[in-house]
């Protein structure tokens, strides 16, 4: 056998190889099938998609977009791939497409798979309604509730027109066509990311100050800065046996805490251990503990703002 003969076996398919593609153009198509062509041809009026079956696809005008600055000339390019839903077949056989029905059953079950994964998607809010505002999201109108839009209470919706939000979707029924997003819990996400690599940046033996804002049977809970909490327990608050923490704490108080111990995001602290040492040694800890722009001789602060100063705080 020559070469010739060799290479000309080599580059002729067999039958099996274009079975697939004989089965594929001869499957019948249903009403409400999605179907992917190849745009051939384009007019002032209508849109004609190859589908790799017996028969073309024609998408008329009118079932192309719902955008009013939709152009079938300026948009729709012959070559590019497009899916479209069977509406009807001609006495000629030939498909009816409709791209809008596609991208609207699409676009749902993007949706859908948003909700699912939870991922995160980026919107610009388009107008104000009653009780929040309206944006779109893969073509759909979406729904975004007062109080989805920040963390804290939102009196006026409409100071949010026109700005981008990072948004995940919350309820999905395509049926209904309700589509509810929540930029809140977006952020609550983040501010929980936060504070948690804050509080894995405290030193365990740190001395700070801080304020009782909470007092209960069991301890008082001590705001140290940085919006980072933790709790004395009530056996950490003096030397002296106490039955109640309002013997010798109210809320609002100022006191000087030691971080015994962080863990599981819970800070634990104790304001006799911090008690038991002097103020020299208070002072030295803070300003061995301080970013280096403070050990030029500047006065140092306790206050844990200020000693975590400098670090960022990855998000």
């Amino acid at each position: 056998m020559d070469e010739k003969t060799v290479k000309a076996e080599e580059i002729i398919p067999s039958m099996d190889e274009f079975k697939s593609e004989i089965d594929h153009s001869f499957r019948k198509l249903n009403v409400g099938d999605i179907v992917t062509g190849t745009v051939i041809g384009v007019s002032d009026t209508q849109v004609t998609v190859d589908l790799n079956s017996y028969s073309e696809g024609i998408i008329p005008i009118d079932e192309l977009s719902n955008d009013p600055r939709f152009s079938i000339k300026a948009d729709v390019e012959i070559g590019s791939t497009v899916k479209a839903t069977v509406i009807r077949e001609t006495k000629e056989g030939v498909f009816i497409l409709s791209l809008k029905a596609a991208d609207d059953i699409l676009a749902w079950d993007k949706a859908a798979a948003a909700r699912e994964e939870g991922t995160i998607q980026t919107i610009k809010v388009n107008e104000a309604v009653k009780g929040g505002v309206v944006t779109y999201l893969f073509g759909i109108r979406a729904f975004i509730p007062a109080s989805q839009l920040a963390l804290q209470y939102v009196e006026d919706p409409a100071t949010f027109v026109g700005k981008e939000l990072e948004v995940v979707v919350t309820d999905v029924d395509a049926e209904k066509h309700s589509l509810v997003l929540s930029a809140k819990n977006v952020l609550r996400e983040k501010a929980a990311q936060d504070k948690k690599s804050r509080i894995g940046r405290l030193q365990t033996g740190l001395i700070t100050k801080g304020t009782v804002e909470k007092i209960t049977d069991f301890g008082a809970f001590v705001n140290i800065g940085e919006d980072l909490s933790g709790l004395v327990h009530i056996s950490q608050i003096c030397n002296k046996r106490i039955k109640s923490v309002k013997e010798v704490l109210k809320e609002g108080d100022e006191v000087t805490v030691k971080i015994m111990d962080v863990k599981d995001g819970k800070i634990s602290l104790s304001i006799k251990a911090a008690q038991e040492k002097s103020e020299d040694e208070v002072l030295k800890d803070a300003v061995d503990d301080a970013p280096e722009e403070y050990s030029d001789g500047a006065a140092p602060t306790t206050s844990l703002a200020a000693l975590l100063k400098g670090i960022k705080i990855s998000e």
